[in-house]
């Protein structure tokens, strides 16, 4: 049976990503709730899914870090890429602006979807091209380092 997984509506920096982590490493067959906020956790109970990316969750925010970041720690994935990306995501979507620098323009990326109000389904299919190609280059980075 496929995981399930809900998270607030509208989503932009980490809430893209994340589905993008299920999909490709987590399971591809997931089922993605976008709900209201205040809808979420009533939500995860009704479904029995996951809750992501809102207060008090598991794989939410800990420690300055990404929700990204949370599920790379609970799936125990090991990818370098993956661990190269997860400094990209916390640099959008975090005040850990530093630590990597395409962080601002995937932050502006998403802001620039959020105010031109796209669909869902279009923030999920640009938003998962771009972190197709941030992981292209996560992984030449790591394979010139190593």
């Amino acid at each position: 049976m496929a995981a399930k997984f809900v998270t607030r509506e509208k989503p932009k920096v980490d809430r893209v990503a994340c589905p993008w982590l299920i999909k490709k490493f987590i399971d591809s067959d997931a089922e993605l709730f976008f709900v209201p906020a205040t809808e979420v956790i009533a939500t995860a109970e009704r479904e029995g899914a996951i809750p992501y990316d809102v207060p008090d969750v598991e794989l939410g925010h800990h420690d300055g870090g990404s929700s990204f970041e949370a599920f790379i720690h609970k799936y125990d994935l090991t990818d370098p890429a993956l661990l190269e990306m997860a400094k990209i995501v916390r640099a959008a979507d975090t005040q850990d602006r530093d630590v990597a620098p395409e962080g601002e323009g995937v932050r502006q990326i998403a802001n620039g979807w959020h105010l031109l109000d796209w669909s869902l389904e279009k923030r999920l299919e640009i938003g998962f091209e771009v972190y197709n190609c941030l992981y292209a280059v996560c992984q030449d980075r790591v394979n010139k380092q190593g």
